[in-house]
C-alpha cells in the first residue's frame, strides 16, 4: 500500500514522515531529497539540465540550488521544464524503492507537489499536512534564511491548501508536535488495522 504524504511548503511533511520511520513495519520516501541525490547522480538528468539551464547549472560538479531555484521559483515556464527532467527519473527510482520494500506494511511517499505532479494517481491513500500561513511562512523563513516574499513565491507554484485537503484521506494539523505524533499514531493504527 502506497500512502502520499503532501501539504504545501512548511507545513511540517517532513516532521510528519519522520514520526512515520519511527515505526518499523513502513518504509519512508521523501521525493524532495531523491531529486536532490538524482540531480547530483544522475547523468541524464545532468545533461538535460545544462542544456535547459546552461553550464552554470552546476558548480564543482553538484547541482548549484540557488542557480536553479533562483530561475525556477520566478518563470514557471522554468519550472515546468525542470519537473518535467527530474520527475520521470524520480518515479523510476520510486518504483524501484516499492519492490525492495515489499515487505513493509506500507509505503509513504512524501512530496510537495503530489498532485501537481500526478503522483498521487499512484497513491492507495492520501495524507495532507497542514499548518495555518503564518506558521508556515515563520518556518520556512526560519530554515532557508530567505524573506517571506520568496516563501510567496514558492508557494505560488503550489496548489492552495483547501484543494489538496479536499482530496485528501487524512489531514493532519500539524502546529503542535505531541498533537501531531498522535495524529500519526492514530493513522498508523488504522491503517495496520490496530487496536
Amino acid at each position: 500500500m502506497i500512502i502520499g504524504l503532501t501539504g504545501g511548503i512548511g507545513s511540517g511533511k517532513t516532521t510528519v514522515a519522520n514520526f512515520f520511520s519511527e515505526f518499523k513495519n513502513v518504509a519512508i520516501y521523501i521525493a524532495d531529497i531523491e531529486a536532490k541525490k538524482l540531480m547530483n547522480t544522475s547523468v541524464i538528468i545532468k545533461e538535460k539540465l545544462i542544456n535547459e539551464f546552461g553550464d552554470e547549472a552546476f558548480y564543482n560538479n553538484e547541482l548549484n540550488r540557488k542557480y536553479i531555484s533562483d530561475i525556477v521559483f520566478s518563470n514557471k515556464e522554468k519550472l515546468t521544464a525542470l519537473n518535467s527532467i527530474v520527475h520521470p527519473e524520480v518515479k523510476n527510482h520510486f518504483k524501484e524503492f516499492v519492490k525492495n520494500n515489499s515487505n513493509k506494511s506500507y509505503i509513504v511517499y512524501e512530496n510537495a507537489i503530489l498532485f501537481e505532479s500526478k503522483s498521487n494517481l499512484f497513491c492507495d491513500l492520501i495524507i495532507t499536512v497542514y499548518a495555518s500561513l503564518e506558521t508556515k511562512l515563520e518556518r520556512v523563513v526560519l530554515r532557508d534564511s530567505v524573506t517571506e516574499n520568496e516563501v510567496f513565491n514558492r508557494m505560488k507554484n503550489q496548489w492552495k491548501d483547501v484543494k489538496k485537503i479536499l482530496q485528501s484521506n487524512y489531514v493532519i494539523c500539524n502546529e503542535n508536535l505531541d498533537e501531531t505524533r498522535n495524529q500519526v499514531n492514530i493513522i498508523h493504527k488504522i491503517l495496520t488495522k490496530k487496536k
